[in-house]
């Protein structure tokens, strides 16, 4: 007689993409993930990662556009604006602790305390995360059978809302082993997660449509397994 094996809950999770327009065809910002690795190894992708506790204590300069956070409050089960929030900033953290790379303003200077873990640099180096930055472009869910769920919304922030770099966090032995800056026909030509390459479409369709934050939110999940996109 099978057994059910229990249906493994998603973490929480965000991932950044970082947009440069300053030329003539945007060019987006991805990682090498480690070949050692046992999730997704020599992929590349958007960086990000899993939620932390001290994610929604972390001090900030703006809000969320308001579309935003009607996206990230759809179809969750206790919606507020601080997860919304904490979803926000786990995305600039996690950039943070792949890339080197800060994102936010300098004209305030750095906080005077932040929550344990990676924050810690944006207070060295007088960086305050500023969530204005930010749009949600989608949202995805993990098909159950996975043995490693998340529950991704993916955001997008233009490079010139880059507060700070440090050097030295990308490397052979890193999380992520190299970085590369491409236009989405040379991304698409890279190895990719196949969530990823969705995104890029819809990525390209916001870029093409004046990448407004008022634009739908599509959002991916699996019901009796069947493969669905919401608009949020």
């Amino acid at each position: 007689m099978p057994v059910n094996k229990p249906r493994i809950r998603p973490f929480d999770s965000a991932t950044l993409i970082v947009i440069d327009r300053t030329g003539r065809t945007p060019k987006l910002l991805m990682g090498k993930r480690h070949a050692g690795l046992k999730f997704m190894p020599g992929k590349f992708v958007f960086p990000g990662g899993r939620i932390e506790p001290g994610d929604a204590a972390m001090p900030v300069v703006g809000a969320l556009h308001p579309r935003a956070e009607q996206a990230l409050m759809a179809h969750v089960a206790r919606p507020s604006p601080q997860r919304g929030r904490a979803l926000a900033l786990a995305a600039i953290r996690e950039m943070y602790e792949e890339t080197g790379i800060l994102f936010g303003s300098r004209a305030y200077g750095g906080p005077e305390r932040v929550p344990n873990g990676g924050w810690e640099a944006f207070r060295q180096h007088g960086v305050l995360p500023d969530l204005e930055a930010l749009q949600v472009i989608a949202r995805a869910i993990t098909p159950s059978k996975r043995a490693r769920r998340f529950d991704t919304r993916f955001f997008a922030i233009d490079r010139r809302a880059i507060g700070h770099v440090t050097d030295g966090v990308v490397g052979p032995e890193s999380e992520l082993v190299e970085l590369a800056w491409v236009t989405l026909t040379q991304a698409r030509a890279l190895d990719l997660p196949i969530i990823t390459r969705i995104i890029l479409a819809d990525l390209e369709d916001r870029l093409a449509n004046g990448f407004a934050p008022e634009l739908p939110v599509p959002f991916y999940y699996h019901r009796s397994g069947r493969s669905i996109c919401e608009r949020l």
